[in-house]
């Protein structure tokens, strides 16, 4: 079968809501806050499910002002989804229940993910899946606080080749009631680097076919998707780094589920400008700043223009702009009428890989022992 054609079932559940097509955003730290979420649904038509930036439970469970901030949803979005991450099974239970009985979100996602070092150092992101008890006791709290809501976890193939921890991760999970699982098919140790192992994908959907598993890593393209869909079974897929500066791929992604393969979003530097500033002017309103929007938007300039003939010094001006009237002005200096180019549609985003996972000490020792894991683990980052 040709890999422009769409799979037969192209119906995501989780829990109670149907996620059609079934293509997920990947929560990014500093990236996918309401603004970026409300580009992407722009863009897909409302179709699939985005999900809000990391959310450390212990910030949430007291309030933290800049957290209230980030699970704060447009009233279009729906359903509402926030991804957590805790090391301490006890107030994960307790943000995971602030949530339901305070109705701040649909669908709560757990990060098991994160290889960042700060994290792993302590015990938790994509190195708490080894302890296998601490695992089951944090998931086992959050189903139990979530009520109705649906439970779902993101998780890596494990610390490093010698230690893989997504099967074990996997079942526990379905003992535990967990509704769906992502898997970012690398390592803790590979970063964002390499190739993702997609026949990992595929080893889990068999090992766990009681639930959706959804497959992570490498999809830069909406043929990338289908053809992760096909090889590996997997029920759905989860988009990070390749929407970066991109947040039309989503267009691309419901229009190749739908079958029609040939509608690709292709934009001009002029259309591009002007999602560039929209976005800007976006952020500015949901911080209640215009500059302070403008400044947040400067990360995301080098994405938008991968690949356009702009200068560097003109991408430098663009990069520390600091009003959308600044902003709008030097991209109007440019040759707005170029094409979409060719190869702009490859990886973007990080790409380090190969790196050694800080750990704490003697955590290799037995992946059973829960000791070791501090309220410190819990820091205000994310990936995965």
């Amino acid at each position: 079968m040709p890999t422009t054609a769409p799979p037969q079932n192209t119906t995501l559940r989780i829990g109670p809501h149907a996620v059609q097509p079934p293509v997920v955003l990947a929560p990014m730290a500093g990236i996918t806050n309401a603004p970026f979420r409300t580009l992407c649904r722009e863009f897909s038509g409302g179709k699939g499910l985005f999900v809000s930036e990391m959310i450390t439970t212990r910030a949430l469970v007291e309030r933290n002002e800049k957290t209230m901030q980030l699970i704060h949803f447009d009233a279009t979005e729906t359903p509402r989804s926030i991804q957590l991450y805790g090391v301490d099974p006890a107030t994960v239970g307790k943000a995971v229940r602030m949530i339901a009985e305070e109705d701040l979100a649909d669908h709560i996602d757990l990060n098991f993910g994160c290889p960042v070092p700060k994290v792993t150092r302590k015990g938790g992101g994509s190195a708490l899946p080894y302890k296998r008890h601490l695992l089951r006791a944090i998931l086992r709290e959050a189903v139990s606080g979530a009520g109705d809501l649906p439970v779902t976890m993101k998780m890596r193939k494990g610390i490093d080749d010698d230690h893989i921890t997504y099967l074990d991760a996997g079942r526990i999970a379905v003992e535990e009631g967990v509704t769906a699982i992502a898997l970012h098919g690398r390592t803790a140790a590979q970063h964002y680097g390499g190739t993702a192992d997609w026949d990992a994908i595929a080893r889990l959907k068999e090992h766990v076919p009681e639930i959706p598993v959804l497959g992570n890593g490498d999809i830069w393209s909406a043929q990338d998707a289908l053809r992760m869909v096909r090889e590996t079974g997997c029920d759905g897929v989860v988009v990070g780094r390749g929407c970066l500066g991109r947040p039309w791929l989503f267009a691309d992604l419901v229009a190749a589920f739908e079958g029609r393969p040939e509608d690709v979003a292709r934009p001009a530097l002029r259309e591009v400008a002007d999602v560039m500033v929209r976005h800007a002017t976006l952020l500015g309103e949901w911080i209640g700043d215009e500059s302070k929007g403008v400044v947040d938007f400067r990360k995301h300039v080098a994405w938008y223009l991968k690949g356009f003939a702009v200068g560097s010094e003109m991408r430098k001006r663009l990069a520390v702009t600091s009003s959308l009237e600044e902003l709008r002005a030097g991209l109007d200096e440019l040759d707005l009428d170029q094409p979409w180019p060719v190869g702009a549609d490859g990886p973007r985003g990080r790409t380090s890989g190969n790196n050694r996972v800080v750990l704490p000490d003697g955590w290799l020792k037995d992946p059973y022992d829960c000791a070791g894991v501090g309220e410190d683990a819990e820091l205000d980052t994310s990936g995965g």
